[in-house]
């Protein structure tokens, strides 16, 4: 059996599943996590630990039609001020409830589009940031950036705040995928964008690529990861365009009947995978490339490497404080979510409490099958006597779920009595999925490939 029957056999063509950054998923969380356990578990954060930051910038100047985050349009800067402003308060909050000496050791701005803020506002959020969490411990600063709305004046604002790591999404380069998918964005903005940022001193860029766009073809994504590559990012993330339109309204614009089917996302995968490769990139994961030397791949070899909620990371800090609205946090004991709509955000921050709606308390069994999902998706592989461990339960517990896993995958991952290995990544998501118990109807999950 070739290689293409066997992922076919297993569904990968055709099936769909979470993209597991986290365990349960968010659409499992609930109502009866709050504020109180929000603030409860800030409380609980070891003295001096180190925590990552996530902001979140929901405003975008134009919706794209492929995205599918929880995203508003504004073609002004009126509402950006107020936002900004229950920011501040927000962390002004959580720094409250936090003991003392808690550092950062990541802080990410997402989005939305967060370099929609101005200069002048980007450097009082930085500042801000700094005020309550000391930056000269010298965190990774990364931002999500977007070159139709960068300027000089916003580089260097970005400069001067301490960004050490630029994301930015690319999509597609054709014009014509481009105009299918509802955004525009040119190679020369993007290259210009690049470069001044490393001239501010922005040493990593990392750079995102779509496949699976309606009107792509082969050669047209070959051409996006050529001029990508003559970017020279850090890091290279290729993503499976992820088509749920009852999730996000937006995306009934696209044309499906000009989307490519499981074998032929497959086909656009291998062969961008092929080139990033042959450009000297090593694979991390499922979906991420990077360079000899960078952080994360460091981490994938080392067996260090972690899932959140921005996809593959090397950050080890057990906290994620969210900020924002929509924004997740992650504790050990388990997650907290903001209230989504910003109108909602902005009723609790104005009213001086924290705006956590929804959540999710970990149980045991969580844990244990939150570490086999990360295992599988970061390792593609099991190893009984650490993940036991980690999960704090007997080695006999996680050797029977692995067993499981073996007898409904045995053509793709081998079984032995230390581990369990897998030899087709791809399935990793698949056989996830197995160890699932918070399943809901495949159809609101994007495909697996």
């Amino acid at each position: 059996m070739t290689q293409h029957e066997t992922l076919r056999r297993y569904g990968l063509f055709t099936s769909r599943a979470p993209r597991y950054a986290s365990y349960p998923t968010a659409q499992h969380f609930n109502t009866d996590v709050g504020p109180a356990k929000m603030a409860s578990w800030l409380e609980q954060v070891p003295d001096g630990a180190k925590v990552s930051l996530y902001v979140h910038i929901p405003f975008c100047r134009s919706l794209c039609w492929f995205c599918a985050y929880r995203t508003q349009g504004t073609k002004t800067d009126a509402p950006l001020r107020g936002y900004l402003d229950l920011l501040k308060s927000e962390l002004a909050m959580i720094a409250n409830s936090l003991p003392a000496g808690v550092r950062l050791s990541k802080i990410h701005w997402g989005g939305g589009t967060p370099t929609i803020l101005p200069a002048a506002m980007i450097r009082e959020l930085a500042d801000e940031i700094d005020k309550y969490f000391s930056l000269s411990d010298g965190p990774e600063f990364s931002v999500e950036v977007d070159p139709n709305l960068l300027d000089a004046e916003k580089i260097a604002a970005l400069g001067a705040a301490g960004l050490t790591r630029a994301s930015m999404g690319i999509q597609d380069f054709d014009p014509h995928v481009q105009s299918a998918i509802g955004r525009a964005q040119s190679f020369e903005d993007t290259k210009w964008v690049a470069g001044s940022l490393r001239e501010v001193g922005v040493k990593h860029l990392d750079l995102d690529i779509l496949y699976g766009l309606p009107f792509q073809t082969a050669d047209s994504l070959t051409d996006t990861v050529a001029k990508a590559l003559d970017l020279s990012p850090n890091r290279l993330a290729l993503y499976g365009y992820a088509h749920v339109p009852w999730a996000a309204k937006r995306q009934v614009l696209i044309p499906e009947d000009h989307l490519p089917d499981g074998p032929t996302r497959y086909a656009l995968f291998h062969m961008a995978s092929q080139l990033i490769g042959a450009a000297g990139y090593d694979a991390v994961g499922i979906d991420h490339f990077a360079r000899p030397g960078d952080g994360l791949l460091n981490a994938s070899l080392n067996g260090t490497l972690r899932r959140n909620f921005q996809g593959y990371t090397d950050d080890q800090a057990e906290v994620t404080i969210g900020i924002g609205a929509s924004s997740i946090s992650s504790f050990p004991a388990g997650y907290t979510q903001n209230a989504s709509a910003t109108s909602d955000y902005a009723t609790a921050i104005t009213s001086g409490r924290l705006a956590t709606t929804s959540g999710h308390v970990m149980t045991p069994d969580d844990k244990l099958r939150s570490q086999l999902i990360e295992d599988l998706m970061c390792r593609f592989a099991i190893d009984f006597s650490s993940a036991s461990q980690r999960a704090g339960v007997k080695q006999s517990k996680v050797e029977s779920m692995a067993a499981e896993l073996h007898r409904n995958y045995a053509d793709v991952c081998t079984l032995s009595p230390d581990a369990l290995i897998l030899s087709e990544p791809a399935l990793s998501r698949l056989m996830a999925k197995d160890l699932d118990t918070y399943q809901t109807p495949s159809n609101r999950h994007s495909l697996t490939i």
